[in-house]
């Protein structure tokens, strides 16, 4: 089979002239032998901001993630009158936060940069306000899909303002009296986090709230799981018995007092870096059971020829520098694609990602950037209707692009280890949900951990 070129450019992703700086990815100069400790989850962090922020008493979270797309939620919960204080200053541990809320108040902007928890689940928190809330975000944020959960909100009496479009940006203004609650009917098949944000307020409803999802099937079904349990940790009653329907009582929020798990897809890079290269990395604090989609990574390092060990020291992961290819479905973990992009681009036999179509909506179109950046360093990888097929086939250096999108520069990363010359472009986005991801990566690679 002759070897697949890249995208056409007129569908691709543009692949423009250097203008952020480039990171000279390194090249592993032997086996690993390193203990990441990876900062706390983004997707929890955001959702307990937010059930913070709606409950009837001030809460504590415990080593959140501090981050853009934390921030950017922290400041959006303040805008919206709660207020979060970093802990040292209310006598708790430094880098904690604790949460103050208080009646939602509209009049304000909310600036949602390029993170999908802050444009998706605010909607419905502003609409308990009964003056305008305002949203923008970056550039490729005003790209994402909305109209699911902007269609929700209207179902629920809110007026929304978004000249039609279903993106951003829009303006949200709650019904007199608050929410009263009811059947909301969504398609959820572009993104869990439509249920997710419905769920969230389902608790400060008058008659409680049902959320129907009719459509497609829903993808990354396990951050579903965790919004509601992030609820039932609040003392908030929901049933989720049948599929493709929630129900949330409408009732009290209780504080938290949570210590958030280390995000686990985020370790992804880490972890793979072991079984690319060889040797071992060791995440600490990984939980023995979890809600987070990222846990998957433990079958596919395996089947791509890892050995991976979870026990209470964390989880470790041995490789011999050998990967196999792989047939997933990562339908439920669609965030993992493109560090398994990057093991497929190095393995020895082609590998099949299927059930990620919805990664087209992301911070980019990944399944378009993926195909585009694997093939400009002379891989074989295409699309499919639903995903990716990545085929063997020696690399070599040049510029990763990443589109403002943080999986991707990880990706780069990955392939930096066993391809010399890989430059990525805008590593700093990485700092979207992981802080300080150059050194960190720097440190795993002499040896000492993070």
């Amino acid at each position: 089979m002759p070897p697949v070129t890249p995208n056409d450019p007129s569908s691709a992703p543009s692949r423009p002239a250097p203008d952020q700086e480039l990171w000279a990815a390194p090249t592993a100069a032997g086996p690993l032998d390193a203990v990441v400790a990876v900062p706390g989850s983004k997707s929890l962090t955001n959702r307990y901001l937010v059930v913070a922020a709606l409950a009837g008493r001030p809460s504590l979270l415990r080593a959140p993630l501090v981050s853009r797309d934390t921030l950017l939620m922290a400041d959006a919960l303040r805008q919206l009158g709660a207020d979060v204080v970093e802990g040292a200053a209310e006598g708790v541990g430094a880098g904690d936060w604790v949460v103050r809320p208080g009646p939602v108040t509209g009049g304000s902007r909310i600036d949602c940069g390029l993170a999908g928890t802050v444009m998706r689940f605010l909607p419905p928190v502003a609409a308990l306000a009964d003056s305008p809330v305002e949203f923008d975000g970056d550039d490729r944020a005003r790209e994402r899909p909305m109209r699911a959960v902007l269609d929700a909100v209207r179902q629920l009496g809110a007026v929304v303002d978004d000249g039609g479009r279903g993106l951003l940006p829009f303006s949200v203004r709650g019904p007199a009296g608050g929410l009263r609650g009811g059947t909301v009917r969504i398609d959820a098949s572009a993104s869990s986090q439509f249920v997710s944000a419905l769920l969230l307020v389902g608790a400060r409803t008058r008659e409680g709230l049902e959320v129907v999802h009719d459509g497609p099937p829903v993808p990354s079904l396990p951050h579903i799981r965790m919004t509601v349990e992030v609820l039932r940790d609040a003392g908030v009653l929901v049933d989720d018995s049948t599929p493709g329907r929630w129900f949330v009582e409408a009732g009290e929020i209780n504080p938290l007092d949570v210590h958030v798990e280390p995000d686990l897809s985020n370790a992804g890079p880490f972890l793979a870096a072991a079984a690319a290269v060889g040797g071992r990395v060791r995440v600490p604090g990984w939980p023995q059971s979890t809600t987070q989609a990222g846990d998957v990574l433990r079958d596919v390092l395996d089947q791509m020829g890892a050995e991976v060990t979870l026990d209470r020291d964390g989880l470790l992961v041995e490789g011999t520098g050998e990967l196999y290819g792989v047939d997933l479905d990562l339908h439920e973990a669609g965030e993992l694609a493109p560090v398994i992009t990057a093991l497929a681009a190095l393995a020895s036999s082609p590998t099949r990602l299927r059930g990620v179509a919805h990664l087209r909506g992301h911070e980019t179109d990944r399944l378009k950037a993926l195909v585009t950046e694997v093939n400009a360093l002379g891989g074989r990888a295409e699309e499919t209707a639903d995903g990716l097929l990545v085929h063997p086939q020696a690399l070599h250096g040049g510029v990763f692009r990443t589109y403002a999108d943080h999986r991707m520069a990880t990706a780069g990363a990955v392939l930096g280890l066993r391809v010399e010359g890989v430059l990525v472009e805008d590593v700093a986005t990485t700092a979207k949900t992981l802080p300080d991801f150059p050194g960190m990566w720097a440190a795993m690679l002499a040896g000492v951990g993070a």
